[in-house]
């Protein structure tokens, strides 16, 4: 199943619209806490282990499902665009049906030099918060 990419400059587009899109962030809590897109949603796609190496978090479809129904107007994101695309995979694969990946994540895609070559969310100067509703915290969200 292709998943469709928008750029952050759409994705901003999009949640400002009364469209009723929202951002699902899938980084990790300490990277959700460092700063996000404003409203955005917070349940991780990879978590660490126990040695700090990511791995899939079995929980990621379960929790999403019940948060939101199968028709949500989805926008994952997370650090630079990766972990959002494995993501919007696992969601569409799940039967959600209006899911798009947000190109460059939060911080921006780089190159081998680390260099940012395409820009996200943060790298182009769009509004960070650093605050969150309890509702769109993944300690919440995991309680449904």
């Amino acid at each position: 199943m292709e998943i469709m990419r928008i750029t952050p400059e759409e994705a901003k587009h999009l949640l400002e619209s009364q469209e009723g899109f929202i951002y699902l962030d899938v980084r990790t809590v300490p990277e959700f806490e460092s700063g996000h897109v404003p409203g955005a949603k917070n349940i991780p796609v990879m978590e660490p282990d126990s040695s700090g190496r990511m791995q899939l978090n079995p929980r990621f479809v379960e929790i999403v499902q019940a948060n939101f129904d199968k028709d949500v107007k989805c926008i994952t994101g997370c650090q630079m665009g990766g972990r959002s695309m494995k993501a919007a995979g696992l969601l569409l694969e799940a039967g959600f049906s209006s899911v798009v990946d947000m190109r460059g994540g939060f911080r921006g895609e780089v190159d081998a030099r680390g260099q940012i070559s395409f820009p996200g969310w943060a790298s182009l100067g769009f509004a960070v918060s650093r605050e969150s509703s309890p509702e769109d915290r993944y300690e919440h969200l995991t309680e449904k």
